[in-house]
């Protein structure tokens, strides 16, 4: 069994599965929408993370109708909430550490986030 990331699928093997022609995985590449692996001799290999990812891409494409320009700041954003999530996270650790120590009053030590996730809905 292969980890989530190991990349592992050639593109054909990739299109069949999602049932696009590869043509379609190499525009995303050249649009910047998705970055395979590659091996030394430039053999595009994709991990299971990569499909789903590409899922994700055809569901705005297909299903809400999302152009290319659209799905690189929706993609763009999603890393960037994601980063910040976790940076939230590590505050709140930090946080949590430094409550324990009691260095800090827990009233004026209270951090609140709301959370956002992308969910997309088929049809």
């Amino acid at each position: 069994m292969h980890s989530y990331e190991e990349p592992v699928y050639l593109i054909s093997v990739v299109a069949n599965i999602l049932e696009i022609h590869p043509q379609t995985l190499r525009q995303y590449e050249k649009e910047g929408l998705i970055k395979p692996s590659r091996t030394q001799g430039r053999v595009r290999l994709y991990s299971q993370k990569d499909i789903d990812h590409i899922k994700m891409v055809l569901r705005l494409t297909r299903n809400l109708g999302v152009n290319i320009a659209g799905v690189d700041i929706i993609l763009q954003l999603k890393e960037k909430m994601d980063e910040m999530q976790d940076e939230i996270s590590d505050l709140r650790d930090e946080l949590s550490r430094t409550n324990r120590q009691g260095s800090v009053h827990t009233s004026k030590a209270i951090v609140a986030t709301n959370s956002y996730d992308i969910i997309l809905f088929e049809k």
